[in-house]
């Protein structure tokens, strides 16, 4: 059993702060300010009360959301209800080429039909019982669709957490991304999201929850932005309702 020497910490200690003290000094001298002074007063904290007052309707947050979903270069349409959105499903799969599908395992996405609708491609639900096969699988797939937790106005940003039924795979491994984001779900402001989410018991809470805003894009190399990196390259959300 090893035994502390309370000398030498305190040596290191010192050291330490001596070091931290150069390094401030050097940033310091190169802005021409001094190194020591009185920490900044934070009179604030969390938002002000003007944003946590801010709100649209709902026709402005759909119109805000898809706005945004946009201009981060995914796709955005509305339908009306739940038949349409089959439809254009079909249809995008159609235009992209799609040969499988993979879908959260949820009662809304069943009923979409597809697998009558489109006989012709491979169609698999997630199966967390097996998710060895399940993730197996969807690397394969052409296309994931989810059913959106959330979807946040002023971000465009949807959230879809994770479950037994709902692998966070779906919408990270295929190289298209279909989101299907009733009109109910969705919320002007990142907090307003963030604290229902918070809000969930520790025993319910989702294994993982995910923020998607557009498709996956990367700039870490020499700012060279590519499409499809670390998840889908073809992002759509159908806001439905």
């Amino acid at each position: 059993m090893s035994i502390s020497n309370p000398e030498f910490l305190a040596k290191l200690k010192q050291a330490s702060l001596e070091a931290e003290k150069r390094f401030i000094g050097n940033i310091a001298g190169r802005l021409g300010r001094s190194a020591t002074g009185p920490a900044p007063e934070h009179p604030f904290r969390g938002a002000p009360d003007f944003w946590i007052s801010y709100e649209l309707d709902r026709e402005q947050q759909i119109s805000r959301f898809m706005s945004n979903w946009q201009a981060a270069g995914g796709f955005a349409e509305r339908a009306s209800d739940m038949s349409e959105v089959s439809e254009r499903i079909c249809r995008i799969l159609g235009e992209l080429n799609a040969g499988s599908t993979i879908r959260q395992n949820l009662t809304e996405l069943a009923q979409l039909g597809l697998e009558e609708r489109l006989p012709e491609l491979r169609h698999d639900a997630w199966n967390g019982l097996q998710p060895g096969a399940a993730l197996r699988t969807a690397e394969k797939a052409d296309a994931g669709i989810v059913l959106a937790d959330y979807a946040v106005a002023y971000t465009g940003s949807i959230v879809v957490t994770s479950s037994m039924d709902k692998g966070r795979s779906v919408s990270l491994l295929p190289n298209i991304l279909i989101a299907v984001i009733p009109a109910e779900r969705m919320f002007t402001r990142l907090g307003e999201v963030m604290g229902r989410i918070a809000a969930i018991p520790g025993e319910q809470f989702p294994a993982g929850v995910h923020f998607i805003s557009g498709p996956s894009r990367s700039s870490d190399i020499e700012n060279d932005l590519t499409i499809g990196v670390h998840g889908p390259g073809v992002a759509y959300a159908l806001i439905v309702g």
